[in-house]
């Protein structure tokens, strides 16, 4: 079993599809595993073989029409998988887990963009993951023409929620930050136009906060 100083901590980051999530995933992880602490990145849909399957399934194109149902159950199969196989895991081991998206993604896209409902989703989500909650939900916000710009430099292809159009990507955009604002005291909301460095210093110095607190509670 792996030894670190440090109690686990749970770290999401959201937002809209071209925000930057991973860069700064990246500069994170980077920046913590040069004080000592093991830390896992990881992402969804995937982070288990079985997930990492589902993504082909939900993400890729080709695979003829998926419904709003079929669609956010697959997105929750991944997730059960996800949270079972390697969330809990590496917390039990005090690492820090930083995940490309969690709960929060399906209520924004399928409970508002696919108008299934946030509150329906959110519980069927919290069931496959048996509560498990992120210790903090950095939402880097983004406007859906931006991001847009963002995926397609260098003319990259579009996942199938990604070529949904702009307004559909609008509506995720108003979802994440009405979650942001129920919720204040577990996100970090951080406009996704500022500058790499800045946001990885503001997102560095919410974390060494939390940090600090769960060791001074251990």
């Amino acid at each position: 079993m792996t030894t670190t100083n440090s109690p686990g901590l749970f770290i999401a980051f959201e937002g809209g599809d071209g925000a930057g999530k991973s860069t700064q995933a990246a500069l994170l992880a980077e920046a913590l595993e040069s004080r000592g602490l093991t830390v896992l990145r990881t992402r969804e849909p995937g982070g288990t073989p079985i997930g990492e399957k589902l993504r082909s399934l939900v993400l890729d194109h080709g695979h003829g029409h998926i419904d709003a149902h079929t669609e956010a159950l697959i997105f929750a199969a991944s997730r059960a998988a996800h949270a079972s196989q390697v969330i809990r895991p590496a917390l039990e081991r005090g690492e820090v887990v930083l995940t490309d998206r969690y709960i929060d993604s399906s209520v924004a896209y399928q409970g508002a963009g696919r108008d299934l409902g946030p509150d329906a989703v959110r519980s069927l989500n919290e069931w496959a993951t048996s509560g498990l909650q992120p210790d903090l939900t950095v939402l880097l916000d983004v406007d859906p023409a931006v991001g847009r710009r963002r995926r397609t430099a260098g003319d990259a292809t579009e996942d199938r929620l990604e070529s949904e159009a702009d307004e559909f990507h609008t509506t995720i955009r108003d979802a994440f930050l009405e979650l942001a604002a129920r919720r204040p005291d577990t996100y970090l909301v951080l406009p996704a136009h500022l500058s790499v460095h800045d946001l990885a210093a503001q997102i560095l110095s919410r974390i060494d906060s939390l940090l600090a607190t769960a060791r001074g509670a251990a």
